[in-house]
C-alpha cells in the first residue's frame, strides 16, 4: 500500500499557556510533513487565526473547532477561554469541557488521525481516542520538576508533600503546601484533579512528551521516567520567537506605545512585570506589589490582568491601582491592561528583570531571552518553577512572603526587584541567566533542538506502527466540513 503523510490531531486545554506551547510543537511537527489538526473552541481559534493562516495554504496545520455544550447561561461561547474567564467559573468551564468529549468522538470518527495528542487535563481524550483505535499520547507543557515532585506526592498519598522528593531544591514553603494539595484534591464532574493528572499519564500509548530539555532538568526527567515507567521524551523549550494575539501586528497602537517607551530607556535598566493571562491579582497585591515597585527606584513595565465589567470591558486602570500611583511614579513607569507582546518586551535591550509567577512558558522565554527572574508564584505549578527557578538553576531572586497566609510586602518587593536588577548581590543571578541563554542559543544554532523533535517524531512513529492509506480520513466530504475557513 501507498504511505500517507501522517496526521496528528492536537487537543490543548483552552487556556493561552497551553494553547501556545501545544501549536509551537504542532508548528515543528508540521515542518516534518506531519498533517495537524489543530482542535479547540472558536475563540481560541479566533485568537491564533493569523499564526494558523501562514499553514493553511499547504494543509499543513488546519483548525477543527470543538463545540461545547450549554452547561451554563453564565458561560457564553465568548468564555470557551481562560482568558477574562472569572475565577468562579473555572469549574464550569471543565465541566463543560469534559462534556465535549462526543463531539470530539465525532471528530475523530470523521477526521481519522493516526495520533491523538492530548494536554494533562482531560483523560477522557486518550479513552476516547483508544474506542476509534486511534493512539494518543500526553503532551505536558510544564517542567519535569513540578511532574517528577507531584508524581512522588501522588505515590505517598500527599502525606506530607513532597516528602519522599530526593532533590532538596524543590520544595514548597509552609504558606504553599495546603493550596499545593487543595489544588491535587479538586473535583470537577467527580474527578479529582490528582486523578486526572494520574489517568492521563497512564492513558498515554508509550511515551510521554514535555517542554523541556536535558540542559536544566535531565535529572528530573530521569527520575520522572524511572519512577512512572514511560519514557519521558523532551521537545525543547517552544519559545515563540515572534507574537502576535487577536491580529495585533507591528503597527499596532498598544505595540508601538510599549515598544517606544522601552526604548527610551538604559539598558538592562527596567523591569516587566506580569503574572500571566489567568490570574487576577487582589486588591491587596495590586497596592504592595505598587508600593514595592515605587520603593525599588527601578523603571517598570507592568502589565494588568482586570475582570471584564458585564459590557466585556475593562474597567479603567486608575480604579485598580493605589490612588496617584501613576502621578508619583512618573515617566519611570508604564501601566497597560490586557495583551502586551511579551516576548519582544522580554528580549528588549532595556528589560534588566521579569516579574513573573513563574508559568512554565514564562520561565522560558525569560531564559531564552537571558533575563533575570524575579519569582512571584501565585498558584498551580508556579511554586516549584520558582524553586527551580532560584534554587535549582540560580537564575532568579523570589519574593519572599510574610507569615502563614503568605502575604506580599512591599519593602520585599522592592528588594527583590533591585537585588535582581541593579545591586551587586544580584550579579550572581545576572550572569548565570546570561549563561543560560547562551546555552540556549548554542543548542539551536547546533541544531540540537531540531534533533529533539526529530527524536519526539520518531517516538510517535513507533507508537502509530506503519502508516498506510488505510488510515485517515474517512468521509471526506464530512471530514471537510469540520475544518474552519481562512
Amino acid at each position: 500500500m501507498m504511505k500517507k503523510r501522517m496526521s496528528i490531531l492536537m487537543l490543548p486545554w483552552l487556556a493561552h499557556g497551553h494553547i501556545s506551547p501545544f501549536l509551537e510543537l504542532s508548528e515543528r511537527l508540521s515542518e516534518r510533513d506531519i498533517t495537524i489538526y489543530f482542535c479547540s473552541t472558536a475563540v481560541n481559534l479566533d485568537t491564533i487565526r493569523d499564526r494558523l493562516n501562514k499553514h493553511c495554504s499547504s494543509s499543513r496545520i488546519l483548525p477543527v473547532e470543538l463545540h461545547l455544550p450549554a452547561t451554563s447561561p453564565e458561560l457564553p461561547t465568548h468564555l470557551h477561554t481562560t482568558k477574562h474567564l472569572p475565577p468562579r467559573l473555572m469549574s464550569t468551564l471543565k465541566e463543560a469541557f469534559d462534556l465535549s468529549s462526543q463531539a470530539f468522538s465525532d471528530i475523530l470518527f470523521l477526521l481519522r488521525p493516526d495520533l491523538v495528542i492530548y494536554d494533562f487535563l482531560q483523560p477522557w481524550a486518550p479513552a476516547v481516542a483508544h474506542s476509534h483505535g486511534i493512539h494518543a499520547v500526553v503532551f505536558l507543557c510544564m517542567g519535569a520538576a513540578m511532574c517528577a515532585f507531584s508524581f512522588t506526592s501522588l505515590m505517598n498519598n500527599l502525606t506530607p508533600i513532597g516528602a519522599e522528593f530526593p532533590y532538596p531544591e524543590i520544595y514548597l514553603h509552609s504558606h504553599e503546601v495546603s493550596g499545593f494539595a487543595q489544588m491535587l484534591e479538586k473535583t470537577t464532574n467527580g474527578i479529582k484533579e490528582k486523578d486526572r493528572f494520574w489517568w492521563c499519564h497512564e492513558r498515554s500509548d508509550g511515551v510521554v512528551l514535555i517542554k523541556s530539555f536535558r540542559e536544566i532538568e535531565a535529572k528530573y526527567m530521569d527520575y520522572l521516567t524511572s519512577m512512572a515507567g514511560k519514557k519521558l521524551v523532551p521537545v525543547g523549550s517552544l519559545v515563540e520567537e515572534e507574537e502576535s494575539e487577536n491580529g495585533k501586528k507591528d503597527d499596532d497602537p498598544r505595540r508601538c506605545e510599549i515598544i517606544d517607551w522601552l526604548d527610551s530607556k538604559r539598558e538592562k535598566s527596567t523591569v516587566f512585570v506580569s503574572f500571566g493571562s489567568e490570574y487576577f491579582l487582589s486588591e491587596e497585591e495590586i497596592s504592595e506589589i505598587a508600593d514595592g515597585l515605587e520603593q525599588s527606584d527601578v523603571n517598570f513595565l507592568w502589565v494588568i490582568r482586570l475582570l471584564l465589567r458585564e459590557g466585556r470591558e475593562e474597567p479603567p486602570l486608575e480604579e485598580a491601582l493605589p490612588k496617584g500611583f501613576l502621578e508619583r511614579v512618573g515617566e519611570r513607569g508604564f501601566v497597560a491592561s490586557g495583551w502586551a507582546p511579551q516576548t519582544e518586551i522580554l528580549r528588549h535591550r532595556s528589560t534588566g528583570g521579569f516579574m513573573s509567577h513563574c508559568g512554565w512558558s514564562s520561565v522560558m522565554e525569560a531564559m531564552n531571552f537571558g533575563v533575570p527572574i524575579i519569582a512571584m508564584p501565585m498558584h498551580l505549578d508556579q511554586p516549584i518553577n520558582a524553586r527551580l527557578v532560584v534554587e535549582g538553576l540560580g537564575v532568579g531572586v523570589e519574593v519572599k512572603r510574610e507569615g502563614v497566609e503568605g502575604r506580599i510586602r512591599g519593602e520585599e518587593v522592592a528588594r527583590a526587584v533591585r537585588d535582581a536588577v541593579v545591586e551587586e548581590s544580584g550579579e550572581r543571578v545576572r550572569r548565570r541567566v546570561k549563561t543560560l541563554r547562551d546555552v540556549m542559543v548554542m543548542r539551536r544554532e547546533r541544531g540540537q533542538e531540531d534533533e529533539e523533535i526529530d527524536e519526539a517524531v520518531d517516538h510517535l512513529l513507533g507508537v502509530c506502527g506503519k502508516m498506510n492509506s488505510a488510515s485517515g480520513v474517512g468521509d471526506e466530504e464530512d471530514a471537510r466540513q469540520l475544518l474552519v475557513p481562512n
